[in-house]
């Protein structure tokens, strides 16, 4: 998933609010190091997202990858 800000038509840099519940296995390590070698996602929620070149986040747009693949391909 991408994102298009309308008010300003940013499509690269975006601050993402998200919730997420996870499942991780934790390995430590003799000397207490922490590697986490699997993660699932079980549930998640984006609560906002805002643009960082204009600040709005009534402006934001979902965009699916295949939309801005088509837009690259037209503008070439």
């Amino acid at each position: 998933m991408s994102y298009r800000c309308d008010a300003c038509g940013n499509k690269t840099r975006f601050d993402i609010f998200e919730t997420k519940r996870i499942r991780a296995f934790h390995h430590y390590s003799l000397g207490g190091e922490l590697e986490v070698e699997e993660e699932e996602v079980l549930d998640s929620s984006i609560e906002k997202v805002v643009c960082r070149w204009c600040g709005s986040s009534d402006s934001i747009r979902p965009q699916e990858q295949s939309d801005s693949a088509s837009e690259s391909a037209d503008s070439g």
